[in-house]
């Protein structure tokens, strides 16, 4: 039998196991005690939001169809079986405004990557690092930290990448042979996955954690506010991640052949800025402000502009006449609407979970472990749970889809701080150190070859402990002060 009609056959037998297991989790008759956990019962409703949840869940482990066709047909399924109706599954998805920020975010990243302002900022802070092999190495995860506060995580990676790239072949340094190759690579994924909590622009899982958060719950985090717990995070997590990296892959090379003032040199011969990367530059900086300042424009247009309306301006501003000699058609390429419709589809996913009942369930049989214990506690459990759970799923955003839901009816159901809770459940959902499959962020430097998966998995489980440590303490003791806690 043909590699290709074998490999259909899989699929298909796929699609079977999928819906025998939600056929298994809807219908098959189970005792009561099973349904009931703490105070959740799960319903004949809640039992079929479950199985199409699982169904889902089975087919985006094994990947027969794209992710986001995966979120389609779950639309589709909870539609035909009565969870709701078609029009409405849609609109909780499809017409959240969460979609309009992530393409504003989206066009943002085409753009700086485009410019050469992406690549300009990072051979500054080379420029600044110097020619020593760890201190590069450091550069690299500090660069991917600056640049991925206001761009998606996976551009970072895609800008830093081919720097590096070109650095180890400079070098003379073949995939799979160098420590210093494998300390490189993963340190771009590294500074990318890391800038990914510091602010909601920076992963598409943060945009959604947001709009659950409002649409579930009424609570409303802006922009700056999540900045105030991510940011800090973010720069206790720059050194260990360094620090692992030298450790468990010393270089063997301890400088490069071009010296400090060869890589200033290099920076320089850049010249000045071009008129993209000007306009980029402008347009970013009035972004940036109207983020950071949307809570107080709020108060004084009287119009909740929160995140959305500043991305949806950057995304305008670019294309006004004579302001970037990029057209719509360029941009729209690098855009991956497979993601906005993956985002649309998991929020309709979620809201139905979440109004079916299976979702206080699933809480309460995951993470009811951590109702009583010290909130120091329950963030480094919450990072932890997730950083495993995100091993057998191959997207933040399908971990969003899953988790969010979960701990929402679980702060709501056991009188748990709103805040105190979600907040650090947010900033985990980026976090996916351990697997390469976990997340296309990882998968780009190791699509060069300089890493092996179980080099990532070393350092990522090293990496998730000191992440589950940083984040509870840096999450608990700004809380501390601002009174979530």
């Amino acid at each position: 039998m043909p590699a290709k009609e074998k490999n259909i056959k899989l699929q298909y037998l796929h699609f079977a196991v999928a819906v025998l297991i939600m056929i298994i989790v809807s219908k098959i008759p189970v005792p009561a005690s099973i349904l009931t956990a703490g105070d959740a019962v799960l319903d004949t409703k809640g039992r079929t939001a479950l199985g199409v949840l699982f169904f889902c869940l089975y087919l985006w482990i094994t990947e027969p169809v794209p992710f986001h066709i995966t979120g389609l047909i779950g639309v589709l399924l909870m539609t035909f079986f009565k969870l709701d109706t078609f029009a409405n599954i849609v609109k909780l998805g499809f017409g959240n405004d969460t979609v309009v920020f992530f393409i504003g975010v989206l066009i943002l990243s085409s753009v700086i990557s485009r410019s050469g302002l992406g690549k300009r900022i990072s051979m500054a802070i080379l420029a600044v690092t110097g020619n020593k092999t760890t201190n590069v190495i450091l550069g690299f995860i500090i660069a991917g930290v600056i640049i991925g506060m206001w761009i998606t995580d996976m551009a970072v990676a895609a800008i830093l990448m081919p720097i590096a790239k070109s650095m180890l072949e400079n070098e003379g340094l073949k995939p799979g042979e160098s420590n210093f190759g494998r300390g490189l690579m993963i340190s771009v994924a590294y500074g990318a996955l890391i800038s990914g909590i510091t602010t909601p622009a920076a992963c598409g899982s943060n945009i959604i954690a947001m709009s659950f958060m409002k649409s579930m719950l009424g609570l409303n985090v802006s922009f700056l506010e999540w900045m105030l717990y991510g940011v800090p995070a973010a720069l206790l997590m720059i050194i260990p991640g360094w620090l692992i990296m030298i450790f468990m892959f010393k270089p063997e090379i301890k400088t490069l052949s071009k010296t400090r003032e060869e890589l200033r040199a290099e920076f320089k011969a850049m010249g000045p800025m071009n008129r993209n990367e000007i306009a980029t530059t402008i347009i970013f900086l009035i972004t940036i402000s109207l983020w950071l300042s949307s809570t107080f424009l709020n108060d004084i247009i009287g119009i909740d502009i929160s995140s959305t309306v500043p991305a949806l301006i950057c995304g305008c501003l670019f294309f006004m006449p004579g302001v970037m000699t990029y057209k719509w058609k360029e941009i729209s390429n690098d855009i991956s609407w497979d993601n906005i419709i993956l985002i649309a589809a998991g929020m309709s996913l979620g809201l139905v979970l979440y109004s079916a009942g299976a979702a206080g369930w699933l809480a309460n049989i995951l993470l009811g472990g951590i109702v009583g214990l010290h909130p120091l506690i329950q963030i480094f459990m919450i990072v932890m749970i997730i950083s495993v759970i995100k091993v057998g799923l191959s997207s933040n955003t399908v971990t969003a889809t899953i988790i969010m839901p979960i701990m929402a009816v679980l702060v709501q159901s056991h009188d748990m701080s709103l805040k105190g809770i979600l907040i650090p459940t947010a900033l985990s959902l980026s976090l996916a150190f351990i697997l390469v499959t976990s997340t296309p962020t990882n998968v780009i430097p190791y699509s060069t070859g300089y890493f092996k998966i179980t080099d990532m998995a070393k350092a990522g489980i090293a990496m998730t402990i000191f992440t589950s440590v940083i984040i509870a303490l840096s999450v608990f003791g700004i809380g501390s002060l601002t009174g979530i806690y």
